[in-house]
């Protein structure tokens, strides 16, 4: 459960002005009526989704588990953004978990791109790639790289048991290679687009690799939905974070900073910022979606955020208990002056941060903040919170008059790139 809290607004959001809005979109919603309806199949999902895909995610995943030390995930944008998210979000930076991933396809960079195969050399290694068409360009060249490689190092049929694809259900240039080679495929259903498939076999396969319970992850989604699919604005605070977006963007706001005050929870700010940018970015509309982390961000951008232009307005993710603790300790010689804080524990000091950091913003600098507060970041309160935002998402798009599943801009920058490569037809 996560607690929405609208007491540092500065104003009051007219949640009354948006009632009958917000129940007509959700109507659409539900009824899949509406720009973008044939991409609404993430809206009842984690009730729908494939069990006995599912199964065979879990078992690969212990076979991952079992027989290698690296999983190579090849994907970009919503291919991989939100598996990322999600295991920073659970296991941290700086796990211990007995196999590593690693990102890929994600970059033309050639400095990345060497690194990353240099170091895979000698190891033992899986690859996930996940693209519904299998010519995403920079996944396809990553993964034909990160191919050979495994071939080279293991053979090509001790390769095929270790290369997994999520792609689509019956056609594209992966899966037919995957059908060819015999590899093991999981499907990105037609109805979910990139962004919003964190919850399929794009986000779960990795997460399981990672030994994320996936189980319980759908189920904090299922109980998402259960509790957001109502129509009534005074008891859906998904559906009012949505309504106080738009009323910030009508009033003189077009920046949602996104703020945790996690290291661990920076990832999912880079999924948050694709979420939003992408369903809303269109017809020269919508907020622009930034991300921050408090309080190591303080020391660059406090500055502004309380002093500069008044553009933005903070979406606040607050995890009130953190997995680990740790106090700090005595000085003898006490040079830093910090034995005021001995003994106290970092988890009350990074709360006093965020309580005065609230303050200074909201009183002084006149940003107006809402707070998403939940008790604890475990694998059901993740998938919770990915539903929540993918449903405020879409109302929130909708209420703009904008199609949240479409990106017609992207493909803009895609045919000049073609073009200077001399890709044939562009």
């Amino acid at each position: 459960m996560m607690h929405v809290s609208f007491e540092n607004t500065l104003k009051k959001i007219p949640f009354e002005d948006y009632a009958e809005k917000v129940k007509a979109i959700h109507h659409n919603i539900e009824t899949k009526q509406g720009e973008g309806n044939d991409f609404l199949g993430w809206k009842d999902w984690p009730e729908t989704y494939d069990r006995e895909e599912l199964s065979r995610i879990i078992k690969s995943a212990k076979y991952v588990r079992d027989h290698f030390d690296v999983l190579v995930v090849c994907g970009i944008g919503g291919s991989y953004l939100g598996a990322r998210a999600a295991i920073e979000a659970l296991n941290g930076l700086y796990s211990n978990d007995k196999i590593q991933i690693i990102y890929f396809g994600q970059t033309f960079s050639p400095n990345y791109i060497a690194q990353v195969m240099e170091y895979l050399k000698g190891k033992r290694f899986a690859i996930n790639v996940i693209s519904k068409s299998g010519t995403t360009t920079e996944t396809s060249i990553a993964f034909r790289m990160v191919k050979e490689l495994l071939e080279k190092q293991i053979g090509k049929d001790k390769a095929r048991n270790a290369i997994f694809a999520t792609t689509d259900k019956a056609r594209g240039a992966l899966k037919t290679l995957s059908d060819t080679e015999g590899y093991e495929t999981f499907v990105l259903p037609d109805d979910i687009g990139g962004r919003y498939s964190v919850l399929t076999a794009v986000g779960l396969f990795p997460m399981a690799v990672a030994g994320i319970d996936v189980e319980a992850v759908l189920g904090g989604a299922r109980e998402a939905m259960k509790l957001y699919s109502v129509d009534d604005l005074s008891k859906n605070p998904c559906y009012q974070y949505a309504v106080a977006r738009d009323y910030f963007y009508r009033h003189g706001k077009s920046v949602d900073l996104f703020v945790s005050y996690e290291p661990s929870l920076t990832q999912l700010g880079e999924w948050f910022k694709q979420l939003f940018g992408e369903s809303e970015g269109k017809n020269r509309q919508g907020l622009f979606p930034v991300s921050v982390t408090f309080s190591t961000d303080l020391h660059s951008l406090g500055q502004f955020v309380q002093d500069g232009t008044p553009l933005m307005f903070e979406s606040i993710l607050y995890i009130k208990r953190p997995r680990y603790d740790i106090v700090v300790p005595h000085s003898e010689d006490n040079l830093d002056g910090l034995n005021y804080l001995e003994g106290k524990s970092l988890a009350y000091i990074n709360e006093k941060a965020f309580l005065g950091t609230l303050e200074a913003h909201v009183k002084e600098g006149k940003v107006p903040c809402m707070i998403l507060e939940a008790d604890q970041m475990d694998a059901k309160q993740l998938g919770h919170l990915f539903y929540f935002f993918m449903r405020a998402c879409a109302m929130s798009a909708y209420l703009l008059g904008i199609n949240p599943f479409n990106q017609p801009g992207v493909e803009v920058y895609k045919r000049n790139m073609f073009h200077l490569l001399g890709k044939k037809g562009y």
